[in-house]
């Protein structure tokens, strides 16, 4: 992007984002993700309000009488997004591609972190790291998140192990993680396991509408991850075909994967409406938390 548009897209996604923020999700963000750390605060003689599972035992033997364990939530989180820059990324459906859908996803959630009070960091990645951007607090550092991952063009093909292994390299306290990605990449599930156990991780499934209904005629597919550019006959009922059954059973796969490592995860499509999405998802995670 020039300098100009790039200005005039970092603003139409700080007005929108920041407006649904401040309308629909910020709310849903904070109920779903409170609570997650809990501080010791005192030990103090037991009320008749007070939910019996609090009383501390120890103490209780001790003094003769019961007493509770009080805690105050940690509410400060830090969040932790790991975007996909790589080539890839430059696909799309209509006029958004999913890097554009990606930088509106990071400024989505970036004006819910700072609404909260929580800290926003960023790590860019494509078959390398591109770009670490510490978690801080504030509206410049969610506007320089959202404005380089308009610029950042990574080098080639998606590599989630290396983002997810620098992750546990930097972030050495718990964090809630966004992965958001294509997913067009395989090999990365041992890391995703490791980085599960450590963090509240949470991947983005990005995807261009082109993917499941590709147009029919010759269509260049430019870049290719890992490969040469090509064209592709998507005329030919054969090929199309094929090329459809290949993406369902790297989804059903990758589905599994997220299931059966206990992972909540939010499927967007680039050039449609986002927020319905996050928003089920963060009521979903909600009532979790009430259970």
């Amino acid at each position: 992007m020039q300098a100009e548009e790039l200005l005039k897209e970092v603003r139409r996604i700080k007005i929108r984002t920041n407006r649904i923020v401040e309308e629909v999700i910020g709310g849903e963000y904070h109920s779903a993700f409170k609570g997650r750390g809990l501080e010791f605060s005192e030990v103090r003689e037991y009320v008749a309000e007070d939910d019996i599972r609090s009383i501390d035992w120890n103490v209780t033997a001790r003094m003769g009488t019961p007493y509770v364990k009080r805690f105050v939530e940690e509410r400060e989180l830090t969040i932790q997004l790991l975007v996909d820059v790589s080539d890839s990324m430059d696909f799309g459906t209509g006029n958004r591609l999913k890097r554009e859908t990606c930088a509106e996803i990071s400024g989505l959630l970036g004006f819910s972190a700072i609404k909260n009070n929580d800290r926003i960091g960023l790590i860019g990645f494509s078959d390398r790291i591109e770009e670490y951007i510490p978690p801080r607090k504030g509206v410049r550092s969610v506007l320089r998140v959202v404005r380089d991952l308009l610029e950042l063009k990574g080098s080639g093909a998606t590599d989630i192990s290396v983002a997810l292994e620098h992750l546990l390299s930097v972030q050495r306290r718990r964090a809630v993680v966004f992965l958001i990605s294509d997913f067009h990449t395989t090999g990365f599930e041992n890391a995703l396991k490791m980085a599960a156990m450590k963090y509240d991780l949470i991947p983005v499934w990005v995807d261009g509408g082109f993917e499941l209904n590709p147009p029919r005629g010759m269509v260049s597919m430019l870049p290719l991850e890992g490969g040469r550019p090509r064209m592709v006959d998507f005329a030919s009922r054969r090929i199309r075909q094929a090329y459809i059954r290949a993406i369902m059973a790297h989804r059903d796969q990758l589905s599994s994967t997220f299931s059966r490592l206990g992972l909540d995860y939010i499927s967007v499509t680039a050039g449609t409406d986002m927020y319905p999405s996050f928003r089920r998802f963060f009521e979903k995670r909600k009532r979790k938390m009430v259970r």
